[in-house]
């Protein structure tokens, strides 16, 4: 897939489990686990700007494109 998702990266930069960041983000950890092992299919703004307003971080930070 060229878009992989780095929030695994940025979660354990900030040492927050994933139970944690669901509750913070508000989703489930089970939808926070797609997002994380890359099986999303897309990915609605408010949540991509919730995930972002927690971490504090760009959505380059979790969103990268890569060359197949």
């Amino acid at each position: 897939m060229p878009i992989v998702v780095r929030l695994d990266v940025e979660l354990a930069k900030r040492k927050l489990s994933v139970g944690e960041f669901a509750d913070q983000v508000g989703l489930t950890p089970a939808n926070v686990a797609v997002l994380k092992n890359g099986r999303a299919k897309a990915v609605r703004f408010s949540t991509l700007e919730a995930i972002c307003r927690v971490l504090q971080c760009q959505p380059g930070d979790i969103l990268h494109w890569v060359d197949e």
